[in-house]
């Protein structure tokens, strides 16, 4: 499906409309309905999309506010091309009787709902798991939220951030001496996407047994809490409670950021023994081996200060490149802080089609992040970028449910669906 583009550096999708139309991987024949914004349940979604699933992106006529999140060209949410990919996006007003009842016919006839409503919401409109489960026994409901679908603070709004901060790993995050601090991304809503795709596969499994759908509740703050595993044993049995560590893993030495003589800052991770070693040696620095503060893993973790001085001169006397080709050439795990256009000049990405240059019908081209992960035999792959709000609305109610164009256009007239006009509604892909 993918050609390399040398000049581009980046891998682009063959222009071949019939390979485009045909879903394929190893979750072809399945539908999914996504009832989603924001990113943790588009990030699910695009996940089964990616593999071959067909997603059907129900939403209102403005549109999920994902399409408002980062860059905007020309009025194209390069975001929303990227997580809404392999994606039907239809607009359903899920206000309205009728655009409910087309709702619960679509999950009639498909095999995945997520959702990522504040719990509750679905049931205020008469969409609970009740509802739908009626319409559809095998359904599986994958449901996202803050807190959960149950226990006190299950009605409480929860953005990842804030779930990060409920679980205790933003107390995690950042330097000891400053307040606590975040990575500039969605971290934890791309946990939970991970998860909820788990739990929904699984539920999707034991459906194809057993013929009985389930519900699959995949909570933001437990998802951010995972992380803390190695955390919560130590403080019930020994009372820890432990702080911020900057840029270092704690637990292990040396394992941190150090800065070289351009600027450039390079991570080395001498996690055990053997790798030490080979470090100390690449250094130029064997008398290190012979110290007993770096005699074995505890030891160093204890030490881990003075040790990293040590490294930080080592690598302050070098480049960062040069640090990193000393260290990989001993054998030690080790990489520049790349930014992304150190990404975009890598070979690396290249080659393992991390970075895609799809056909866009208004910019062009636009790169996006490939799939993850790589299968040998059921390969996922990008059929296009996402599409504008309602650009398949009528495509889609005609191929699912059968519907014919005088009663699209009643629906559309009364502001039950919208179905965007001119070249962004692709119709001729979804009904060819």
């Amino acid at each position: 499906m993918y050609r390399r583009d040398e000049q581009a550096g980046v891998r682009t999708l063959q222009n071949d409309p019939t390979e485009a139309r045909a879903p394929s991987g190893p979750l072809g024949g399945y539908r999914v309905i996504e009832l989603c914004n924001t990113i943790a349940g588009p990030a699910c979604t695009r996940l089964f999309g990616d593999f071959g699933a067909e997603v059907i992106k129900v939403e209102p006529a403005d549109g999920d506010p994902v399409r408002s999140i980062g860059g905007q060209e020309e009025g194209v949410s390069l975001y929303g091309s990227a997580i809404l990919r392999n994606k039907d996006t239809v607009s359903i007003n899920l206000k309205s009787p009728e655009g409910r009842q087309l709702l619960i016919d679509l999950v009639a006839k498909s095999d995945i709902v997520v959702e990522n409503f504040r719990p509750g919401a679905l049931e205020r409109l008469d969409l609970g798991w009740d509802v739908l489960s009626a319409a559809n026994p095998k359904l599986v409901m994958v449901r996202i939220s803050g807190y959960g679908q149950t226990g006190p603070y299950s009605a409480k709004a929860g953005y990842g951030a804030i779930c990060e901060a409920f679980a205790g790993v933003r107390h995690m995050t950042g330097d000891p001496d400053r307040p606590p601090s975040r990575t500039a991304l969605a971290a934890t809503d791309y946990l939970t996407s991970v998860y909820a795709a788990f739990g929904g596969m699984m539920a999707l499994l034991h459906a194809e047994k057993t013929g009985r759908g389930q519900v699959v509740d995949a909570a933001l703050y437990e998802a951010a809490f995972s992380m803390m595993e190695s955390i919560v044993p130590d403080h019930h049995r020994l009372g820890v409670v432990p702080m911020r560590q900057g840029s270092r893993l704690p637990g292990t030495a040396p394992n941190n950021l150090y800065r070289g003589s351009d600027g450039g800052y390079v991570l080395v991770a001498a996690n055990n023994d053997a790798v030490f070693r080979r470090m100390a040696i690449a250094m130029d620095r064997a008398d290190l081996l012979d110290d007993p503060r770096y005699a074995s893993i505890r030891a160093r973790n204890a030490n881990h200060e003075a040790l990293d001085a040590e490294v930080a001169k080592w690598a302050e006397a070098l480049s960062a490149h040069e640090a990193v080709e000393k260290m990989e050439a001993a054998g030690v795990p080790t990489s520049l802080v790349n930014t992304i256009a150190d990404i975009f000049a890598d070979p690396h990405f290249r080659e393992r089609d991390m970075l895609l240059n799809l056909p866009h019908e208004k910019l062009g081209d636009v790169t996006v992040a490939g799939v993850v992960p790589k299968l040998s035999q059921t390969p996922g792959a990008v059929r296009h970028l996402g599409r504008e709000v309602g650009a398949d609305t009528f495509a889609v109610l005609q191929r699912v449910l059968g519907m014919g164009e005088g009663e699209l256009q009643r629906l559309a007239d009364d502001g039950v669906i919208f179905q965007r006009t001119g070249a962004d509604a692709r119709r001729e892909d979804i009904c060819a």
